[in-house]
């Protein structure tokens, strides 16, 4: 059984799915529905555990996930940015840098590109955060760590480490939220 019919069904569809969400953007329910989620997201960036001097675990990611599955990739991209901004005033933690702006948009798009219009699975919210991971925590966080403050992939070890073990808490959390959304969008 080859792997890529796997991810041709995965990805199928994207277009149309990005098309959609690009008109999400303009519905006022959306919008407000993004805004609360964006509220929630600011309470749970207070939330925090920390690991060491520069990594911390946070849950922040499940309004992102939450606002990806049901209003797209574009508003949760943009919720990304907005909760970024705001979160730096609320909780500042070393100086203001636009890549983190960055991580926090692709992060909600991310999501938005796995979950949004698909059924809540665990494998599809497995493969959200695993490429979460993989582009932000692992190769564009450590990028601007470096940036900001010298030779920051020094601590790319004890960055591994965390990723591996908080992936599957992750995963698990979100899987939780996104079918307690699932629900509630079928209300709705």
């Amino acid at each position: 059984m080859s792997v890529f019919p796997a991810f041709k069904q995965i990805f199928s569809g994207l277009a149309a799915r990005l098309r959609d969400a690009a008109r999400e953007v303009r519905r006022t329910g959306s919008l407000a529905g993004a805004a609360m989620l964006a509220a929630v997201g600011l309470v749970l960036n207070q939330i925090v555990v920390p690991v060491s001097q520069f990594l911390e675990i946070g849950f922040a990611f499940l309004a992102a996930g939450a606002c990806a599955f049901l209003y797209g990739p574009w508003v949760a991209g943009l919720m990304g940015i907005v909760t970024d901004i705001i979160g730096y005033f609320l909780r500042p933690n070393g100086g203001f840098f636009p890549g983190f702006t960055l991580n926090e948009f692709l992060l909600g798009f991310l999501y938005g590109c796995w979950l949004y219009k698909k059924p809540v699975s665990l494998w599809r919210t497995f493969c959200a955060c695993l490429s979460a991971v993989l582009l932000i925590n692992l190769l564009l966080t450590p990028l601007w760590m470096r940036l900001m403050y010298g030779n920051s992939f020094v601590l790319t070890s004890l960055r591994l480490v965390k990723n591996a073990v908080k992936l599957p808490l992750d995963t698990a959390l979100l899987y939780c939220v996104l079918k307690t959304a699932e629900k509630y969008k079928k209300k709705m």
